[in-house]
């Protein structure tokens, strides 16, 4: 393992462009401590946002791990651009000319995406816990360290995202073209939710859950599920809804192990199917 990641690592590492893709990301990610900052006024009413309870613990879990999850498309951009260089650049045959199994071409890959995802993870919690005990009212040890199943979530989101784009880094070969893919099938699992929900069972109450119950098992969508948006908990939010005489919210936040094991069987699926090309492909 440790010798497969050494050679993936020196290969991004003299990728200029993937460098600062890395490194954009990680500041981005910090970037999310300046939320505290914000302001804002809604009439006569003056918003401050850090004192709305989004950095209270243990709420600052869902909230940091949701926030950070929005930025995982700069790591996704270096991990489709690392196999897409492969091929441009015929490192993928000279590895294997050298040596390199295709199996352990595959694992050197997935590896890569375990330490982005672990990195990242590790990053959000120590960002979380800075964050938590300069802005949280709650500072007890068991309010601060419950719900930290957000950060497991986190971590198997992204493995999950970035195993879908190494498999469409390997299946299509150019990054553009496999992160147009990327954002093509985000339409396309809308686009099936709509027709199953609007036209296949005439719209009815009945045909929402039956959409709802089959989307949840599209890649992307699942992934999605994983942290649910965190904003409508908050009780500012709730008090605005209540005042526009919106319904009372019964959304479930909480992460949900069908979710994850929906997302780990996609994970695997991607890791499979991206052997099986790799092994049947004329290099």
């Amino acid at each position: 393992m440790k010798r497969l990641l050494s050679i993936e690592f020196q290969k991004i590492q003299k990728n200029r462009a993937s460098k600062i893709l890395v490194i954009t990301y990680f500041v981005l990610l910090s970037l999310i401590s300046l939320i505290a900052s914000l302001k804002f006024t809604i009439g006569s009413l003056e918003i401050n946002i850090a004192e709305q309870g989004i950095f209270n613990f243990p709420y600052i879990w869902h909230f940091n791990t949701y926030a950070a999850s929005l930025f995982k498309l700069f790591l996704a951009v270096v991990i489709v651009s690392m196999m897409a260089n492969e091929y441009t650049y015929g490192t993928l045959k000279q590895n294997l000319i050298d040596g390199l199994s295709k199996k352990e071409f595959i694992l050197s890959k997935f590896y890569v995406v375990i330490s982005f995802a672990l990195a990242s993870t590790v990053f959000v919690f120590i960002m979380t816990l800075l964050l938590g005990y300069s802005f949280s009212s709650y500072t007890e040890i068991a309010i601060v360290f419950s719900d930290l199943e957000y950060l497991l979530a986190y971590f198997i989101k992204l493995v999950g995202f970035f195993s879908f784009c190494l498999f469409l880094g390997i299946l299509v070969k150019r990054s553009a073209f496999a992160l147009g893919f990327l954002v093509a099938w985000f339409f396309v699992e809308k686009i099936t939710y709509g027709f199953i929900k609007f036209n296949l069972l005439n719209g009815t109450y009945k045909t929402k859950n039956f959409a709802d119950t089959i989307i949840q098992y599209f890649p992307l969508e699942s992934m999605s599920n994983l942290i649910k948006e965190p904003i409508s908990r908050l009780n500012a939010v709730k008090s605005i809804e209540n005042a526009l005489g919106g319904s009372e919210n019964i959304k479930i936040y909480a992460v949900q192990f069908s979710d994850i094991a929906i997302v780990s069987t996609w994970i695997v699926i991607f890791i499979l199917t991206s052997f099986y090309i790799l092994r049947k492909r004329d290099l």
